[in-house]
């Protein structure tokens, strides 16, 4: 079956991180529905591979390519495997997406250096990697090239119980900028978009972690809690999400560069 077109990042060749589960699963779904080639990375090679599988059956209706990569993104030659193996598959890397990011909560005054380097390498240093790595492969193609990093509302304002969390998306925000100032002149863009709260397995891990702290006393309180200012009304779902990655990826948001787009149901008005 050849290839179905219409779709908005139709023949697009594209890379998700953290895609064995959560936002960055449904954002390679997405791009599968719309017609991209997509690799769905993650440091858990079974399951990402588990999620690849799964949707087999999506990429041949749609006449795509799919493949999976384990990947630890704090590692430049496993981001670099990553990125070889996916342009071996599809002949080429069209669209990066750092989405791999990791949380874990500890009160203010309890944040040790433990817990800082490891949010900070994977959301920090990761997404530094991984912008690099991508910006060389379309340089070496002489090709433009779409990067896209995961940021939050976290990036907006700083919670006391994940203050290396925030300040790691704040990172991410930075590095957007500072790579699409430096980009531009190769055809690059570099865009983000910042989740508020949303209804995935990591967020659920999380909730558990405050508990443990004692930052919440019973599950489910931190999200009822967090999600109280919603003008939405509700948290979000992945495919809330998804509307927004798919045009980040796609040539409708080629003008586009070095800006963070909010989706957070009017959590955060900034």
């Amino acid at each position: 079956m050849g290839r179905v077109s219409g779709g908005r990042v139709s023949g697009r060749s594209c890379i998700v991180t953290g895609a064995a589960q959560g936002i960055g699963r449904a954002i390679g779904e997405a791009l599968l529905d719309e017609g991209a080639d997509v690799c769905f990375a993650d440091i858990n090679g079974d399951k990402v591979a588990a999620v690849a599988a799964a949707n087999a059956d999506r990429a041949a209706a749609q006449g795509v390519g799919l493949t999976h990569a384990q990947v630890d993104v704090t590692k430049r030659h496993e981001v670099r495997a990553m990125i070889d193996h996916a342009v071996d598959m599809f002949g080429k890397l069209d669209v990066k997406f750092n989405n791999a990011g990791v949380n874990r909560p500890m009160n203010f005054l309890d944040v040790t250096e433990e817990n800082w380097r490891f949010i900070m390498d994977v959301n920090g240093l990761g997404c530094l990697i991984g912008m690099q790595e991508a910006a060389q492969q379309f340089i070496r193609q002489g090709t433009p090239g779409k990067i896209v990093n995961t940021a939050s509302i976290a990036s907006r304002q700083g919670f006391d119980n994940v203050a290396p969390y925030c300040a790691s998306k704040w990172g991410v925000v930075s590095l957007t900028q500072s790579g699409a100032r430096d980009l531009a002149r190769h055809d690059i863009t570099v865009t983000g978009f910042a989740p508020g709260v949303v209804a995935t397995e990591m967020w659920e891990q999380v909730d558990q972690d405050l508990m443990k702290i004692g930052a919440a006393e019973r599950p489910g309180q931190a999200m009822e809690e967090f999600s109280a200012t919603i003008l939405k009304g509700r948290v979000a779902r992945p495919e809330d999400i998804t509307g927004t990655t798919t045009f980040l990826a796609s040539k409708d948001s080629d003008y586009m560069t070095g800006q963070i787009v909010m989706i957070d149901g009017g959590m955060t008005l900034v």
